[in-house]
């Protein structure tokens, strides 16, 4: 019976073996069976099988697989490929065993580590230029079927094939808007090339309307519901390690064009009759316009007429017009696939208007320099007849007549540039608009403009840096920016931030505060670090921030001193008597160093000036004198170290007195006269000197000798017995110094000699305490009158004279004896 039956059914009523066939089951299916001995006496119990069998084929293993191929070749990789075997054994594929053997190896060995029903596998880690057979068995619950046939022997190296490229689109491709296109193709390459699409030279990415599909050989890109902005350049590329192809389709997707471009002009107007003008669509569909449609309409009817449907002009007639009546135009543009929507016109009345134009708007006045301007203006009403000519004038603010810029015409542009004008002076300009009826209303006057170059917001200062700082402001200098706009520049305005904050602050609220290109930022805090930037300021505005380019940290900063010497301290000093000594120096050191001016150990004169600046001092000595010259020092010094610089001054000078004047050799008519050179020769060479002499009893000093470079002169020409003072004076290029003169007055004599001794000395009386003596007078009186006598006198034995008394006679009694 059946396992799902309870009814049994009999196979066979006679059977005298222990074993049956039983014919007609269904496979498949599940049964029961029993069996039942019987002998003459009658049927035995049944014996049934415990449980049920299931009707099938006898399972064996699995024929061998079949197909196997090899895929890919890498140089270290190999991809193969199978398909299952023609008989399973009778029961399904529970995994297959792939086996490699390198070659010159007996054995194969297992490849894959797990169970694996793919029928494709990737072997990874060979080594270049091994060289292998593959081999691969199917297994079922019965065990491992027999292996498939080998593969040839397969060397492990990189496979190279250059792309190749076969496109089902033609080079252009026509599409209708809404309707699906799609370009598809076949590659090839090794390794496997990449695959890319460009439009216009933009890479193609998918949405919900662009498909792209790429699969190991066939390429496909797909655009459902196409749009006009779909036209373009279509390219392909495929592309390996080897080359690459390409491949170009030029897809223009066409519909009908977008409407005309208005608004609709009525160039010309009249009772019966009107010409209007259009521009053609911005789109027109990808394909040429074939014509234009234009209607009229009444505007008291709902009825649009036709006026002409075979035009490509965009201009066209409209008549048979009824005098007053309004009207209104529609235009629409055609291609081969379709009507675009309308261009519908404004209202126009149906009547002749011949008159002067209207006046056209106010002008507006632009690019101005300093002698032009250019006056810009729209077109006014033309009065029905074409504008032939605009004309335009000029007049000063000031003034009351107006001058016509030019005498040609001025058509059709609305603009004009007007030459000649006077830089400085403000002008007013107006329009007229003229056809051939006449010349219309001037426009009304447009706003007053001076004639000078206009003035653009000036680039940013250049090189914005700190270059001095102290613990609460910091110094900035800058370089004035390149281009001033052609205005001049204000000034500067400075901002400061510190670090972390976002708010930049003021360090000067108005530009002309700061003038020169550098300030100094102060109120600043100790310790902390700050940002700094620079605008320059013209008529027109602030131009952009020029940022120094480091922040600073605000603290006081040590640099040694620093003297750099101003050409009046370089060398020497050489300075007129009378004239103004001047010495400076630039001083450099931060802080500021303290300045002392010393002339040789001591302080400098009181009457000398001196200044201190910022950045230098100076020394100043006015109506300077002889004793002004000497070593000037100038020491600077701050906590970083001192330095000092000295020069020596000399003060250009009459010379001094010259020294030890002498009289000598006294003559009755003469006397040598000689002096040494004065200690200070006034800063020049002495040139020569200047002898005078005076007799005591005149007032008058007489020139001796003018010119004389010795330092001695023979006085000659005096009177005998006349006293005489001489005096001696030094000259240099800048004059007389002071003279010198004799102490005491020289009397004109010839020199005396002590006279001869005295003649014949004897006693003519002796008493015991005195001695009487007499002598005659000397041969020889020396030259002068002998004025007396010196008697002395020796004790017998003894060394030394003693002297008792002069006396100016011929005799003398010696005493006390």
């Amino acid at each position: 019976r059946e396992s799902d039956h309870r009814a049994w059914t009999p196979v066979s009523y006679t059977v005298t073996r222990q074993n049956a066939t039983i014919q007609g089951l269904i496979q498949g299916k599940a049964y029961f069976f029993r069996i039942a001995a019987e002998n003459i006496i009658g049927m035995g119990p049944f014996t049934e099988t415990t449980k049920e069998i299931l009707i099938r084929d006898p399972i064996t293993v699995p024929d061998r697989p079949e197909d196997l191929e090899v895929k890919a070749v890498t140089k270290n990789s190999v991809t193969l490929t199978w398909n299952p075997p023609k008989y399973n054994g009778g029961s399904d594929i529970t995994m297959y065993v792939l086996e490699s053997r390198l070659i010159g190896k007996d054995k194969f060995h297992k490849v894959t580590k797990e169970k694996m029903l793919d029928r494709k596998f990737t072997v990874e880690g060979l080594k270049e230029g091994d060289t292998y057979e593959y081999r691969v068995s199917a297994c079922n619950i019965v065990g491992q079927g027999k292996p498939s046939f080998c593969t040839k022997p397969i060397t492990c190296k990189d496979e190279i094939a250059p792309p190749t490229l076969d496109l089902d689109f033609r080079d252009k491709l026509i599409v209708r808007v809404g309707e699906a296109f799609s370009l598809t193709g076949r590659y090839s390459g090794k390794p496997a090339p990449k695959v890319t699409w460009l439009k216009d030279d933009i890479v193609v990415k998918e949405d919900d309307r662009i498909k792209i599909k790429t699969t190991p050989t066939t390429l496909c890109l797909g655009i459902l519901k196409s749009v006009r902005e779909d036209t373009g350049k279509y390219c392909v590329t495929v592309e390996n390690s080897t080359g690459s192809r390409k491949g170009f389709c030029q897809v223009n997707v066409v519909d009908r064009p977008s409407p005309p471009i208005g608004p609709v002009i009525f160039d010309e107007v009249f009772k019966d009759h009107m010409v209007v003008s259009w521009k053609p669509p911005l789109d027109d569909g990808g394909s040429e316009i074939t014509n234009y449609i234009i209607e009229k309409k009444d505007t008291h009817k709902d009825l649009w007429m036709p006026v002409t449907s075979a035009t490509v002009k965009t201009t066209c007639k409209i008549p048979k017009l009824l005098e007053g009546r309004e009207y209104q135009v529609r235009i629409y543009a055609e291609n081969l696939y379709g009507i675009s929507d309308p261009l519908i016109s404004d209202e126009m009345k149906a009547k002749d208007r011949f008159r002067v134009p209207d006046a056209p708007e106010q002008p507006i006045i632009k690019d101005v320099t300093k002698d032009s301007a250019v006056v810009v203006w729209n077109k006014p009403y033309d009065g029905g007849k074409p504008i032939t000519n605009y004309i335009v004038e000029k007049k000063e603010t000031m003034a009351t007549r107006w001058v016509r810029v030019t005498k040609d015409p001025i058509f059709p542009g609305t603009k004009f540039k007007v030459p000649d004008l006077l830089e400085g002076c403000q002008y007013e300009f107006r329009v007229s608009a003229e056809n051939e009826i006449g010349v219309g209303d001037p426009s009304p006057p447009s706003k007053p403009i001076f004639a000078r170059d206009p003035i653009a917001k000036p680039s940013p200062p250049v090189n914005p840096e700190a270059v001095d700082k102290t613990k609460n402001s910091v110094d900035l200098s800058w370089q004035p920016p390149r281009h001033d706009g052609n205005g001049k520049i204000i000034g500067y305005l400075i901002e400061y931030q510190k670090v972390g904050d976002e708010e930049w602050k003021q360090a000067n609220l108005t530009a002309d505060s700061c003038p020169e290109t550098n300030y100094k930022v102060t109120g600043l805090t100790e310790g902390l670090t700050y940002k700094f930037r620079v605008k320059a300021v013209n008529a027109a505005g602030e131009s952009d921030p020029a940022h120094v380019p480091d922040p600073v940290e605000v603290k006081d900063r040590l640099e040694p001193p620093e003297l750099i010497l101003d050409a009046n301290m370089a060398r020497e000093q050489h300075v007129k008597a009378g004239d103004t000594l001047r010495l400076s120096a630039v001083i450099k050191g931060v802080p500021f160093p303290k300045v002392t001016w010393k002339k040789g150990d001591h302080e400098v004169s009181p009457k000398a000036d001196i200044e201190v600046t910022g950045v230098g001092s100076k020394l100043e000595i006015r109506n300077t004198v002889h004793e002004d010259g000497g070593m000037y020092s100038l020491t600077v010094e701050n906590p970083a170290g001192s330095k000092t610089v000295s020069v020596k001054v000399v003060v250009l000078d009459k010379p001094g007195p010259p020294r030890n004047l002498n009289i000598s050799d006294v003559r009755s008519d003469s006397c040598y006269i000689t002096w040494m050179e004065p200690e200070d020769d006034g800063g020049s060479v002495i040139t020569n000197y200047v002898v005078e002499r005076k007799d005591v009893a005149s007032a008058q000093w007489v020139a001796i000798s003018s010119s004389s470079k010795k330092r001695s002169h023979m006085a000659k020409y005096l009177m005998e017995g006349i006293q005489y003072l001489f005096r001696v004076a030094a000259e240099n290029q800048y004059g007389r110094g002071p003279y010198v003169e004799t102490l005491k007055p020289i009397k004109a004599i010839d020199p005396l000699h002590p006279p001869g001794p005295p003649k014949n000395l004897h006693h003519v009386d002796v008493d015991k305490t005195e001695v009487s003596l007499v002598w005659n007078r000397p041969d020889r009186d020396g030259g002068a009158e002998i004025t007396g006598y010196l008697v002395e006198y020796q004790e017998d034995g003894a060394d030394e004279w003693t002297k008792f008394q002069t006396v100016p006679m011929l005799d003398c009694v010696v005493t006390g004896l």
